[in-house]
């Protein structure tokens, strides 16, 4: 009797761990159901290591050499075509509306903004590179936790904690949050 109990218990778990996983964090990102319908045709953005395209590292090697380009993407949201910045891995560049160009500062700092907002971050400018669609000046800002932020015509690119993958813009949908325009 207790072997049946202990058989029935551990096929309990799986599905205990299944859903526990599906739900894991769901409290940390927004709701996008409001979120346009987005059909993308971006490209994804070149991150590459300077000397070794493999990505890794070689010891004694210093990850700052690694290049981030930004391109432009084309999405239909909401029935119009799109074209927007993209960063690392094709993911779209958004901006706050409540920043100011050229403060220094961003207006998302920590807490559950940046928690829904990832700051576009690299260690250095030298590591930018854009791509000839886009037509701005990249540059970055020192946030207040020392981190460096990527700025596109002096305001702080983020990206959205809802867009899982390249091309998607579902914080498009969210007040005082656009796309990044070329």
């Amino acid at each position: 009797m207790t072997h049946h109990r202990l058989l029935r218990l551990s096929g309990a778990v799986p599905l205990i761990l299944l859903l526990a996983a599906c739900t894991s964090g769901a409290g940390a990102t927004p709701s996008t159901a409001a979120a346009p319908s987005v059909a993308a045709a971006s490209q994804p953005a070149a991150s590459s290591e300077a000397a070794n395209p493999s990505g890794e590292a070689s010891p004694g090697e210093s990850e700052s050499a690694e290049t981030y380009e930004v391109k432009v993407g084309q999405a239909t949201v909401n029935g119009a075509s799109v074209s927007f910045l993209t960063g690392e891995d094709g993911k779209t560049l958004y901006l706050f509306k409540k920043d100011v160009a050229n403060s220094g500062k961003s207006a998302c700092g920590a807490g559950a903004c940046s928690d829904n907002w990832p700051a576009f971050t690299v260690d250095d400018a030298s590591q930018l590179k854009a791509d000839s669609g886009v037509s701005g000046k990249l540059d970055i800002i020192t946030r207040d936790d020392g981190t460096k932020q990527v700025t596109y015509n002096g305001l702080p690119l983020y990206y959205f904690a809802g867009d899982t993958a390249a091309g998607m813009a579902n914080g498009a949908a969210i007040a005082n949050w656009g796309v990044a325009a070329p």
